[in-house]
């Protein structure tokens, strides 16, 4: 078992699930794994699913009634050698990328100084948007490491660039961050 600890954050999309499947195998390396979950990502996932796979406590509010921790969006990005946020909606990277930090996970993005990966998921006219690919652009140049998207089947039926990578490979993309051979 290794010291590190990984800050997942999990939004609202079909592959939401991927995202827990990411913290199993983050676990199986040996890393402690604290979760944020959307309010939107609530709809697809719920906190005791998270933490039946983390062994750890789930976040989904900026103000927490746990009265040792008034702060999550700091206490929660302490120490983290990673941040990874899978999938990442187009709202997500449109929000942290113009500054915005509005609920829990967009406050401990813009809280953070630990490395950052964000796996995209949305359907190909959103990735394709030129709002969207301006603000991946602000978020690379901040240094924001992108997973994907990949080409393939998506939610709403169709095929294309927008799907989530696999876990596996967001897996590989974290553990190169981690040991600095991106």
């Amino acid at each position: 078992m290794n010291d590190n600890r990984i800050l997942l954050g999990i939004t609202g999309s079909a592959a939401a699930f991927k995202g827990v499947m990411l913290a199993s195998l983050l676990r199986k390396e040996g890393y402690e794994v604290d979760g944020i979950l959307t309010q939107a990502a609530l709809q697809f996932i719920s906190e005791t699913q998270l933490a039946c796979v983390t062994g750890r406590p789930v976040y989904s509010s900026l103000f927490t009634k746990q009265p040792g921790d008034p702060v999550p969006h700091i206490t929660l990005t302490d120490s983290i050698d990673l941040f990874v946020i899978v999938p990442a909606t187009a709202d997500f990277i449109g929000k942290t990328a113009n500054g915005l930090a509005d609920d829990l996970l967009s406050s401990a993005f813009i809280a953070c100084d630990a490395p950052v990966v964000m796996a995209p998921s949305m359907n190909t006219r959103m990735w394709n948007n030129s709002a969207v690919a301006a603000n991946i652009k602000i978020l690379e140049t901040r240094g924001v490491i992108f997973a994907g998207p990949v080409s393939g089947p998506l939610a709403c039926g169709t095929e294309g660039r927008g799907r989530l990578m696999e876990p596996q490979n967001i897996l590989e993309i974290c553990l190169d961050v981690i040991f600095g051979e991106d």
